[in-house]
């Protein structure tokens, strides 16, 4: 079965340090995710490095989920991946990069994802799935404009 692929890029009027602080932090997740996923930390360590395994409980389509992520690359400020090692997803690798442009950062986010369920997951995807993770997103970026900085591009 294919994967899917979502990606994003988005400026943030603050520093890359500042940036990837932020973002790194696993108690903020909840801040950046929609209600209704219900996101909440379970347990982390209490400084994150490559290794460093955090589990979540969320609600994902209303269903109550535990989620397990693995840190399989961590380069602070520039980068850190993420991946599902228990959850919803057959597959869910989440790569983060920071880039430095004109006094502020560009946070560029790749997710590699597979639905579970072979065919009927697919379905899902093509009829719910792919809107539900944009709409994430998109939440997911204003969240970020409120809380850590002006979102727009260097020629704002």
């Amino acid at each position: 079965m294919a994967d899917y692929i979502l990606e994003s890029r988005v400026w943030l009027a603050r520093a890359r340090a500042e940036v990837f602080t932020f973002i790194a932090d696993p108690t903020n997740l909840a801040r950046i995710t929609p209600p209704a996923y219900r996101v909440a930390l379970v347990s982390a360590p209490a400084g994150l490095a490559a290794g460093a395994v955090l589990d979540f409980e969320m609600s994902w389509l209303g269903v109550p989920v535990r989620w397990r992520a693995f840190i399989r690359e961590w380069d602070p400020p520039f980068r850190f991946v993420d991946v599902q090692i228990r959850g919803p997803w057959a597959r869910w690798e989440h790569r983060h990069r920071f880039l430095e442009e004109a006094g502020g950062t560009w946070v560029e986010d790749r997710v590699t994802y597979r639905p579970p369920l072979g065919p009927l997951g697919r379905a899902a995807h093509a009829l719910i799935l792919h809107r539900r993770l944009r709409a994430l997103w998109k939440y997911r970026t204003a969240r970020l404009g409120a809380l850590v900085g002006p979102v727009g591009s260097p020629a704002d």
